[in-house]
C-alpha cells in the first residue's frame, strides 16, 4: 500500500514539475492566469509556472500576418453595384489587449475592414473606384490603424485587390468604351483630313508665291537687260558720231580716253565694233577683191591701239587698196 501511494506521489510530482516549465519560442508570447485572474506574460525562452495554480490562457505570435478579406457587395455614389475584396497585413503589438479587449480578434478585424470598404466606396463614383485605388488604400490603412489600436493591433498595409462591377454594368461599360473608341477614331480621321487640306492649301499658296517671285525676278532682269541694251546702244551711237566728226586717228584717241575713264564705254564700244564688224564683213564680201579680217571685240583697248597704229602708219596703203598682211592686233591676225 505504501509503495502504491509512493508511486502515485511520484507520478503527480513529476507531472507537476513538467507542467511548471514552459518554453516559449521566438516571436511568440503567452498570457498566464492564476486562479482566474491575469498574472503575467511569458517572454520567449524558459519560463516557470506554479503547478495547478498558474494556467496559460492565450498564446499567439507577434509576427506580421495576412488577412484575406472576402468579396463584399458595395454601392457607389452613382448607385452602381460592385464587388470588392482586399488583403490586410497586420500584427499584434500588445497581446494583453488582443485577448482581453476584444472577443475573436480576427473576426473583429474582418468586419471592421468590410465596413470601412463599404463606407469609402459609397463616397466615390464608379469611374473613381478604378483610378483612385491608391488613395482608397491609404484612407483604409489610416482608419483601420486608428480603429484597431485599442485592440493592441497594428495594421501595416491594406490593398484593394479586385473591384468587379455587375454583369449589366460591365456590358454598359463595354458599349461605352466601343462608342468612345469610334468617337476617337472619327476625331483622328477628321483631324487627319483637316491637316491634309491645310497642308495642300499651304503648298498651293507657297507655289503661287514662288511663281510670283520668279515672274517678278524675271521681269526685273528683263527690264535691267533692256536698260543696259538701251544704254549701250546710246553710247555706241555717241562713239560712232565721235568717229564721224573727228576722223579715225583722233577719234580713236578720244575713244581710248573715254574707255579708260568710263568702264561702261567699253561695253558700248564692243557693241559698236561688233555691229560695224558685221557690216564690214558684208561689204567686203560684196567687193571684187575680198579680204577677211579676224578681230576679237572683247579685247577693246588692244584692238583700238592696233587700229590706231594701222591708221597712222598705213593711211596711204588703205587708200590705195593695199593689202595688210599679218598685222597683229592683241593676238588677232589680219590675213589676206
Amino acid at each position: 500500500m505504501v509503495q502504491f501511494l509512493f508511486f502515485i506521489f511520484v507520478i503527480f510530482g513529476g507531472s507537476a514539475v513538467l507542467g511548471s516549465v514552459r518554453i516559449v519560442n521566438e516571436k511568440n508570447e503567452y498570457l498566464v492566469e492564476s486562479l482566474g485572474s491575469y498574472k503575467k506574460k511569458l517572454e520567449p525562452g524558459l519560463n516557470f509556472l506554479i503547478p495547478y495554480l498558474d494556467k496559460v490562457v492565450y498564446k499567439d505570435t507577434i509576427k506580421e500576418k495576412v488577412l484575406d478579406i472576402p468579396p463584399q457587395s458595395c454601392i457607389t455614389r452613382d448607385n452602381v453595384s460592385i464587388s470588392v475584396d482586399a488583403v490586410v497585413y497586420w500584427r499584434i503589438v500588445d497581446i494583453y489587449k488582443a485577448f482581453y479587449k476584444v472577443e475573436n480578434l480576427k473576426d473583429a478585424i474582418v468586419n471592421l475592414v468590410l465596413t470601412q470598404i463599404r463606407s469609402e466606396m459609397g463616397k466615390m463614383e464608379l469611374d473613381q473606384t478604378f483610378t483612385a485605388r491608391t488613395e482608397v488604400n491609404e484612407i483604409l490603412l489610416r482608419e483601420l490603424d486608428i480603429a484597431t489600436d485599442p485592440w493592441g493591433v497594428k495594421v501595416t498595409r491594406v490593398e484593394i485587390r479586385d473591384i468587379v462591377p455587375s454583369k449589366a454594368v460591365l456590358d454598359s461599360m463595354e458599349l461605352q468604351m466601343a462608342a468612345e473608341r469610334k468617337k476617337r477614331a472619327a476625331i483622328l480621321t477628321s483631324e487627319g483630313e483637316r491637316d491634309s487640306a491645310v497642308n495642300s492649301a499651304q503648298g498651293k499658296a507657297e507655289a503661287r508665291v514662288l511663281d510670283a517671285e520668279a515672274r517678278k525676278k524675271s521681269a526685273i532682269l528683263e527690264a535691267e537687260a533692256e536698260k543696259e541694251s538701251i544704254l549701250l546702244k546710246a553710247e555706241a551711237e555717241r562713239q560712232e558720231q565721235v568717229l564721224k566728226a573727228h576722223g579715225s586717228a583722233h577719234a580713236m584717241k578720244i575713244i581710248t580716253e573715254i574707255i579708260e575713264s568710263n568702264p561702261k564705254a567699253r561695253e558700248s564700244l564692243q557693241f559698236l565694233l561688233a555691229q560695224n564688224y558685221l557690216e564690214m564683213g558684208k561689204t567686203i564680201g560684196n567687193s571684187d577683191s575680198s579680204k577677211v579680217m579676224f578681230m576679237d571685240p572683247s579685247s577693246l583697248i588692244s584692238t583700238i591701239e592696233g587700229m590706231r597704229s594701222v591708221i597712222s602708219n598705213d593711211k596711204s596703203d588703205i587708200s590705195n587698196g593695199s593689202q595688210i598682211n599679218r598685222s597683229s592686233i592683241n593676238g588677232n591676225s589680219i590675213n589676206k
